[in-house]
């Protein structure tokens, strides 16, 4: 047989394979699913971690579309206890995805009220209470005003509670685990104040500096002797540098300057005057990468984890440009973040273990 008779008769042979998947790809699929489906039903993130805590990126972006980072959220486990830290667009399929259950967390932190950090609060509260029937709402921390926000999720889902408890019963879904609600809290100008402590977690909060929008804080947490920092938004903020002295893990947000100009000169080209006044206003009250950097090397942190990624880098190399002179500023390991991004810091060690739970 030559050579051409013999591609042809490869070829034919493998369209006849292909079409035959094609033909059984549904009864395949299904004879797969039941397994996937016990499997998925099963999977519990916090059953998987060992002892020490947690942090991971269930949203690394701005309100800027950026289809490798949804809006800001942060998931903290400390030992079993999982908590979530601001609830962009987004947070609660990303910590599902994530493979964590939404009905075991525990608490919900928000940094300040800007509607990208908070327009996903209503599904997430809606997936605590609906995954395991939760008899109790989600407790929301958050500075003085948290009260507003949480009653108008409340409102705006108040029929779908209705709909829901009618048509599954209160058995499978006490009414009173819908919702949220408000835990507030008053941080002093200087210092921070404590929301949660036992023998073995301290989670905390202190004023950070996004002017004119107050108040906003960002969080300590420490759990046997690991510790994470989270700068919610903010410019560089003496307090936070402060508040991160030492720790392990320092979430930091991060906007490039350079970057979000070439769009305010785009939005002035196409016209666009008001969107390029608006991409001028938001360099003020954001820290850059090379900002973040200073705070990271002069507070001796341990791995500096990039967050609110502004603006989208839908490139590749991209990541590079927006670091900037970050390398020569901060000598310890960084990472520009995206979803999934995921770092375990097991009690009783140093250790610091980088991965991603999307990929």
């Amino acid at each position: 047989m030559n050579i051409k008779r013999l591609v042809g008769y490869t070829l034919a042979l493998l369209t006849v394979a292909g079409s035959a998947a094609w033909l059984l790809r549904a009864p395949l699929s299904m004879a797969l699913a039941p397994k996937l489906a016990a499997s998925r039903m099963a999977a519990d993130g916090l059953n998987e971690l060992p002892d020490g805590l947690h942090v991971g990126l269930c949203g690394a972006g701005s309100p800027m579309p950026d289809e490798e980072r949804l809006g800001p959220c942060t998931l903290v486990v400390a030992g079993k206890r999982l908590f979530v830290f601001d609830a962009g667009n987004g947070a609660a399929r990303n910590i599902g995805r994530m493979g964590f259950v939404h009905g075991r967390i525990e608490a919900l932190f928000l940094t300040h009220f800007h509607s990208d950090h908070l327009d996903g609060l209503g599904e997430l509260m809606l997936q605590r209470w609906v995954s395991t029937g939760n008899a109790a709402p989600l407790p929301v921390f958050g500075p003085l005003g948290v009260e507003t926000v949480v009653a108008g999720f409340m409102q705006a889902y108040a029929q779908d509670q209705h709909y829901r408890v009618a048509h599954h019963g209160e058995q499978a879904l006490p009414a009173s685990g819908f919702g949220g609600v408000a835990q507030p809290f008053f941080t002093p100008t200087q210092g921070h104040v404590v929301l949660i402590k036992d023998a073995d977690l301290e989670i905390a909060a202190f004023n950070v500096d996004h002017s004119p929008v107050h108040p906003a804080v960002g969080y300590s947490i420490r759990y046997k002797g690991r510790s994470v920092v989270l700068s919610g938004d903010t410019k560089k903020s003496a307090a936070l540098q402060r508040e991160a002295a030492g720790v392990d893990v320092l979430v930091h947000e991060a906007l490039s300057a350079p970057m979000v100009a070439l769009l305010a000169q785009a939005a002035a080209d196409a016209g666009r005057v008001k969107l390029k006044k608006l991409m001028n206003d938001i360099v003020d009250y954001h820290s850059s990468p090379e900002q973040a950097a200073e705070t990271a090397r002069d507070a001796k942190v341990g791995y500096l984890l990039l967050n609110h990624i502004v603006p989208p880098l839908p490139m590749p190399g991209m990541e590079k440009a927006f670091l900037g002179a970050t390398g020569e500023i901060y000598a310890g390991p960084m990472k520009v973040g995206r979803d999934g991004d995921f770092i375990s810091l097991p009690a009783g060690s140093g250790s610091v273990l980088v991965g991603n739970r999307l990929r």
